[in-house]
């Protein structure tokens, strides 16, 4: 994501269009062991910059592109939770320079049982 953004950078696509494979795979991987019962939880996440407030409503934003990207592409809606993380948990600390600060500007996937 860009700084202070919700907009995804160019070149995301075949990126979303691998992830939603990948998704798929793991719902069928899932089915086949008799597991139906579960959720992909999207969360987004910011960079240290700006106040608390903006940066969780601005994750939950991101998390939430990424959550209509996925519907797009095939991955029903009852099987997503999209939560903003804010800054509360960065990848890279301390994020003091535009690399490390991009770093944090993600999201993440995680299948919740």
């Amino acid at each position: 994501f860009k700084s202070d953004s919700d907009e995804l950078a160019p070149g995301c696509d075949a990126k979303l269009k691998k992830l939603t494979d990948a998704l798929v795979q793991v719902k069928q991987k899932l089915k086949v062991s008799g597991i139906t019962s579960y959720k992909f939880e999207v969360s987004g996440h910011t960079d240290s910059s700006g106040k608390p407030e903006h940066n969780k409503e601005l994750s939950g934003k991101r998390a939430a592109v990424i959550e209509r990207e996925l519907i797009k592409r095939g991955i029903s809606k009852s099987e997503i939770i999209s939560i903003g993380m804010g800054s509360d948990r960065p990848v890279v600390t301390p994020d003091n320079t535009p690399a490390k600060k991009a770093k944090n500007r993600r999201y993440e996937i995680q299948v919740r049982f």
